[in-house]
């Protein structure tokens, strides 16, 4: 399964509606995230900070634990909404956290609040090189894609 257009503009939409709910009072730095799964359901998670700041939760992993919760496992496309002089992209662990569900060819793309594209990546792009589930069951990395 790929992300349509009508796909992509409700990705948008969701992670433009998580981010308004992050929960960043020492940042001011609110993201949202949205993810599509393989069953073709969409899960959303936004920042969530904590005074003591390693605590804090990325909004990616936030989507991913809500799309675990609901039974998904395979993720087939990814929005984070940000604002900055750049466009947003995950941070290192959460690139890590997106290829245990998702392969080096999983579109990421990012946008500001507006709803403005601002940039489109692979996984395979943002984390080149990556350790994912296929190395500890022993399968081939293309295996690993179709899982």
């Amino acid at each position: 399964m790929t992300a349509t257009q009508d796909r992509w503009s409700a990705l948008l939409e969701a992670a433009r509606q998580a981010r308004e709910k992050a929960y960043a009072p020492y940042s001011r730095y609110l993201v949202g995230a949205a993810l599509l799964d393989d069953q073709g359901r969409i899960h959303a998670g936004c920042n969530v900070e904590n005074a003591a700041y390693p605590e804090g939760v990325c909004a990616e992993a936030g989507a991913i634990s809500h799309m675990v919760l609901n039974g998904g496992r395979r993720i087939v496309a990814a929005v984070v909404v940000g604002e900055g002089a750049e466009a947003i992209t995950p941070c290192g662990g959460c690139r890590q956290k997106l290829r245990e569900f998702g392969a080096d060819s999983l579109v990421v793309r990012s946008a500001d609040a507006q709803g403005q594209w601002r940039g489109e990546h692979t996984l395979g792009q943002l984390l080149p090189s990556s350790f994912g589930p296929a190395h500890l069951a022993g399968k081939k990395e293309d295996e690993d894609d179709e899982a």
